[in-house]
């Protein structure tokens, strides 16, 4: 099996992140158990083969079959490709441990071999490392629906002129993915439906339960199949939280407040070393040495590198690199630098959604929970925000494709349960804020958080940001052992953030 890999986004200089504008109506309750069959287990006999030439030998890949549609089981079949590092100590083996880098639309059928190395060898001699492309992402039945470059852009923002211009794109996403596959294919395609992949995953491979590292949407998924599957739980650790309650769009919409307060605190921090930046002495002057940039880039673009940016563009590829506050001084004093009419690098590699990457993003954010129908409520919503957030509101309040979608198959889970986890968050997270982590937290009762206080980024297990933290991780996976209450860890100083490090790929939504 061929796998892709995408560059990861560095922090360096200017940073993007595709970030969706959603809008839910409130969770219901799940359906009564008898609204959709469990799993059927069927034994499954796995060809485990090589993955193809773009991945390490020691990684084997299988193909398990699961239903469509489970309230069909014996209907049109699905293929999901899932991968194996098997444990290295048969003795010692407990069982598999699944690893969901994110999305959804993000494969993972080579996280094993992309996060081997960050894993103890008291975790890789217990555990079989199993990573798997989601249902109709990469190798699993992938779906695409013929997007075009302006319909892959997910950043808009949101002007009065250009409103119109974005509600046709998000129709047309929707539009064209429904006149591909049909309203009630396209429905299958939901968080519940992968989490019953996973528990037949489970079965195929002989197993009575299932551990789970979840990052980002994987937190998500983790929760929702905590909630249908208590019984399939070994142990869970969920890294770097969404809230099961807000899914989609408030959750999003937190991402606009947690981008100022990064702002500020980047604002005190550049200010504090204002010999090293040449940025202000103050907070208030570093601020707007920023604003000014924005400002002129919005009469004229400027040139960073070969590219030219305006100001609505730096203030969406800025908005993450703000919550590291290093990495924001640096991209600020790159983008003086363009602004003056200076050579500066290149920008980084970025992330990218292809077709299926969006497609599948908005497929299972549509299918997930019912949305706002009436395009002003989005509109309204992001004058206000334009207002109260000026960083980030306006993107993250804007229309979105789901405005057009379907229906959804079944109602949203509510996540309420008392299933052992280990939740893993930084303070400073760009993609998935500390208050979503505090949503999760209420929602798991027989779960323990782990807060890196000053931890940055979007991630925490793997990255290097907190001994403490993973150390908390290595623990409750070798023993099963949870911390007596939430814990809070600090953050490894910069200079002992350990070098190459494999570091789960950032978030890239829509």
């Amino acid at each position: 099996m061929q796998v892709r890999r995408m560059a990861p986004a560095l922090a360096v200089s200017l940073m993007a992140t595709l970030a969706p504008a959603l809008a839910t109506a409130p969770a219901s309750a799940a359906p009564a158990p008898s609204a959709v069959p469990p799993p059927a287990h069927a034994p499954q006999k796995l060809s485990w083969q090589g993955c193809g030439p773009t991945l390490p030998a020691s990684l084997e890949c299988a193909t398990v079959k699961v239903p469509l549609d489970y309230r069909r089981p014996t209907g049109k079949k699905l293929d999901i490709a899932i991968s194996r590092i098997a444990a290295t100590n048969p003795a010692k083996r407990r069982g598999v441990l699944l690893i969901n880098p994110g999305g959804p639309g993000t494969w993972g059928l080579d996280m094993p071999a992309y996060l081997h190395g960050a894993f103890p060898a008291s975790v890789q001699e217990r555990y079989d490392l199993i990573g798997f492309d989601p249902r109709g992402v990469g190798s699993s039945s992938p779906l695409t629906c013929g997007l075009n470059p302006a319909e892959l852009d997910g950043e808009r923002a949101y002007t009065p002129q250009a409103f119109d211009q974005h509600v046709a794109v998000t129709r047309s996403i929707a539009d064209k993915c429904r006149n591909k596959y049909g309203e009630e294919f396209l429905q299958q395609f939901n968080t519940r439906n992968t989490a019953r992949d996973l528990d037949v995953i489970r079965g195929a491979l002989g197993e009575r339960k299932i551990s789970l590292l979840g990052y980002s949407y994987g937190t998500y998924l983790g929760a929702v199949y905590a909630q249908m599957f208590p019984r399939g739980v070994d142990r869970f650790i969920l890294d770097s939280a969404v809230d099961p309650a807000d899914v989609w769009r408030d959750s999003f919409r937190t991402w606009a407040p947690a981008a100022e307060q990064a702002f500020k605190r980047w604002a005190s921090w550049t200010a504090a070393r204002s010999a090293t930046y040449g940025l202000g002495d103050t907070p208030a002057e570093v601020s707007q040495s920023f604003w000014r940039i924005v400002a002129q880039a919005d009469r004229e673009p400027i040139r960073v590198g070969s590219t030219l940016l305006t100001g609505t563009q730096i203030r969406a590829n800025t908005r993450t690199a703000f919550f590291k506050v290093r990495a924001g001084a640096e991209a600020v004093v790159n983008l003086k630098k363009a602004a003056a009419g200076e050579p500066t690098p290149e920008l980084p590699p970025l992330w990218g959604w292809d077709d299926n990457g969006t497609a599948m993003f908005w497929t299972v954010a549509c299918g997930d929970v019912a949305w706002q129908k009436n395009p002003e409520t989005y509109r309204k919503d992001a004058v206000r925000e334009t207002v109260r957030y000026p960083l980030y509101g306006d993107y993250n309040s804007n229309i979105a494709p789901c405005a057009f979608w379907g229906k959804t198959a079944e109602p949203t889970t509510v996540v309420d349960n008392d299933v052992p986890a280990l939740i893993l968050q930084n303070e400073w997270d760009s993609q998935t804020p500390l208050s979503n982590a505090h949503g999760l937290r209420r929602a798991l009762d027989g779960a323990r958080m782990v807060t890196v206080d000053e931890g940055e980024g979007h991630g925490v297990y793997g990255t290097g940001v907190s001994t403490c933290a993973e150390d908390i991780a290595n623990t409750y996976l070798t023993t099963g052992k949870l911390p007596a209450k939430d814990v809070s860890c600090q953050a490894n100083p910069a200079q002992q953030l350990r070098k190459g490090t494999a570091v789960p790929r950032p978030l890239p939504i829509r």
